[in-house]
């Protein structure tokens, strides 16, 4: 019955292992360098998204907030982030691809789509 019951256990770990080990990743994870083409001119961000889907955008102009909502497809990926602009607060929804190490995509806004591309850092 022992020998029985230690067989189940490696059986089961090797499974659970297995199954952890072809969990694909996150390919958003990471720091990313962004080129925000702004109306007003390009503007500099900084991303740090970590491998649970949590994240950060921060820039000189508009200092440190929080994504909400990241979702990764295969290469697709979006999220949404509130910053305050000079006392404006603005929603902005990104939508864009990830081919590698570069990012490309729009934020939408109430002003219309905002180009916006990155480096991995």
């Amino acid at each position: 019955m022992k020998r029985i019951f230690k067989s189940f256990i490696v059986v089961a770990a090797t499974v659970i292992l297995a199954a952890c080990a072809s969990a694909p990743a996150n390919p958003f994870a990471g720091m990313w360098e962004l080129s925000i083409n702004t109306p007003v001119g390009a503007m500099g961000a900084t991303l740090d998204v970590s491998a649970d889907m949590m994240g950060t955008m921060s820039s000189a102009e508009l200092g440190a907030t929080e994504l909400q909502g990241i979702t990764v497809t295969e290469n697709a990926v979006s999220f949404n982030v509130v910053v305050d602009a000079q006392g404006q607060t603005l929603a902005l929804s990104f939508a864009g691809t990830i081919e590698g190490d570069s990012l490309t995509g729009t934020f939408d806004s109430d002003f219309g789509a905002i180009p916006v591309t990155g480096t991995r850092m």
